[in-house]
């Protein structure tokens, strides 16, 4: 009765590094399945942000170092300007999930960006830490080089932009519900424990009839 989470995020999203945290403690013990989901908030050839610009300096004074705080995270608004393009690392994501290895990726390209500033746009940057979670670095670059899964990003993208209409991120769909922002690890769970509830009750009914002898 597993329950399928899909999270639909940006490596320049703060807070969908921030939403790890209570995503991972919602889900201990239960039965889940987590995809986290591609999504370009600022894709080639847009204009990406400037930290040293008036949006991202008041962004995160108001909003996202207070909550990292409070959550107990270290995070730090990443000084390499403009921030980075991200379908790179993005196409360097499908590389990875074919290989098992799709959430640890993410994460650690998260971590890279948030925690250690490092620049995920540039490809000696990426093979070094897809190396890092054990990737074969050789087999990596080379993929990123002949853009190898650029048709395979784009269609993720498609599916966000387009047929689950994503206008933010993160954005959780669990099971069948889909809520948008970062949440706490009680909403989460509740929606996690809805959502097996539902499927519990159309378990029980599956396969109910009446015959002409009684039901």
């Amino acid at each position: 009765m597993t329950i399928k989470i899909k999270v639909y995020s940006d490596y320049v999203c703060p807070f969908c590094f921030l939403a790890e945290k209570p995503l991972k403690e919602a889900i201990k013990g239960k039965d889940v399945e987590v995809e986290w989901m591609p999504f370009e908030l600022r894709p080639y050839p847009n204009e990406t942000l400037k930290p040293e610009g008036d949006y991202l300096q008041s962004t995160w004074k108001q909003s996202v170092y207070p909550l990292a705080e409070r959550m107990g995270i270290a995070i730090v608004l990443p000084s390499i300007s403009p921030q980075p393009y991200t379908h790179l690392a993005f196409e360097g994501y499908q590389y990875a999930k074919e290989k098992g290895k799709g959430n640890e990726y993410n994460d650690r390209m998260l971590r890279a960006f948030f925690q250690e500033e490092q620049d995920i746009g540039d490809i000696d940057v990426l093979t070094k830490v897809a190396g890092e979670i054990g990737l074969n670095e050789s087999e990596y670059r080379t993929a990123l080089e002949r853009r190898t899964y650029k048709e395979a990003h784009q269609k993720a993208l498609t599916h966000a932009y387009e047929e689950v209409n994503i206008t933010a991120v993160p954005t959780f769909v669990i099971g069948n519900t889909t809520i948008g922002g970062i949440r706490s690890k009680e909403t989460l769970e509740q929606v996690i424990n809805e959502e097996i509830q539902k499927k519990k009750a159309a378990i029980s009914i599956e396969g109910m009839s009446c015959h002409m002898d009684g039901c």
